[in-house]
């Protein structure tokens, strides 16, 4: 039987544009896939950071200053001198107790080696011992008291503004300078009472704060305060934040956000779910072959938060959920799948692909 070559190719041209022309009618939709994450229920509070040591510096005695050996703002190690006041007099004093010590530890000596050759009696020997102790005791009062008159840093920190100089005479109490340990903040927040049950120490948190509004700064809850405020009804609560660069300052009000139940869980973007009335429903995609159809199934949601939603039932890890053209989705329907949305790729993406 004769078969008409350019018959063949018409029928062929006509089949496969219909193939075409069929799939392209069929509704398109992206995924998303089902993921385990790691999932939490947000406690958000406001907080105010303070030092994890602070202190500020004064003298104990009057006295005019002799050196300065910091500059404003400069990180400081433990034990630096940071100002030293004039102690000329109470040198004089102590070299004086250092020379009285010399001379009775002589006496005593000589004391000693006559006792030895029955010279000298056993109570003089004793008497010139104790007035030994009673003048290094003197030598060690007297460099107690020169310590007044050096000011070193009690910890490593950073020192504050300098608002005294050489010469000016201070007081017992005049604030000379402030340290501040930042590498560790401490940040207090209050939580209302109902949900103390929620929390417990080395609980996870993340803080903002408008200073650097593109970072988040995390931390854990330190301690929790023993008594409820009965006015506000809150429990204050102690946190620990890491300070890198130690951009953040004492007095800053941070955002808190406390992350309880942590839990892994499975979750979804909340385009994907159809609610009706209190139920809500997504549509999985089957592949099958290479047809893709849809099925209609139940869950059960639990928290939701930025977009996503936790499912406690109804989908399994790994399954591919419609994220967009629900409008058009039914139960058992085939679909055309345009792509699977995910953090590195977009749906804005996967649509302008499609054009």
């Amino acid at each position: 039987m004769y078969v008409d070559r350019r018959t063949v190719g018409f029928f062929l041209v006509t089949l496969l544009c219909s193939s075409t022309a069929f799939a392209q009618s069929l509704p398109s939709v992206i995924g998303s896939h089902a993921e385990i994450t790691t999932w939490s229920d947000p406690l958000e509070a406001l907080g105010t950071l303070s030092a994890d040591e602070s202190v500020t510096l004064s003298a104990t005695v009057t006295e005019t200053i002799a050196e300065i050996n910091f500059q404003d703002g400069e990180q400081v190690e433990r034990g630096r001198l940071l100002i030293h006041l004039e102690d000329a007099e109470e040198q004089a004093q102590l070299r004086a107790a250092q020379a009285i010590t010399d001379e009775r530890r002589n006496a005593s000596g000589r004391a000693s080696q006559l006792q030895q050759r029955n010279l000298a009696a056993r109570a003089d020997v004793e008497d010139t011992q104790a007035r030994l102790r009673q003048a290094e005791a003197d030598v060690q009062a007297q460099e107690a008291r020169l310590a007044n008159y050096r000011i070193h840093a009690p910890f490593s920190g950073r020192v504050g503004f300098r608002n005294v100089s050489v010469g000016t005479l201070v007081t017992p109490g005049m604030e000379l300078v402030t340290l501040d340990k930042l590498d560790v903040m401490k940040l207090d927040f209050g939580v209302p009472e109902v949900f103390l049950g929620r929390l417990s120490k080395g609980l996870s948190l993340s803080a903002k704060t408008a200073a650097f509004p593109d970072e988040v700064f995390s931390g854990q809850i330190a301690s929790i305060g023993t008594r409820i405020d009965p006015v506000s009804r809150s429990v204050s609560v102690r946190a620990e934040l890491d300070n890198p660069g130690l951009r953040l300052r004492p007095g800053m009000l941070m955002e808190v956000i406390v992350q309880q139940r942590v839990r892994d869980t499975i979750v979804l973007p909340e385009a994907t779910l159809e609610p009706s009335g209190d139920r809500h429903y997504v549509m999985v995609i089957h592949k099958q072959d290479d047809a893709k159809r849809l099925e209609q199934r139940e869950v059960v949601i639990g928290e939701r938060r930025h977009g996503q939603v936790e499912i406690l039932e109804g989908v399994d890890p790994g399954d591919l959920v419609v994220v967009h053209g629900l409008q058009l989705a039914r139960d058992g329907q085939e679909v055309r799948l345009l792509g699977v949305a995910d953090s590195e790729t977009g749906i804005r993406a996967l649509l302008e692909a499609d054009r």
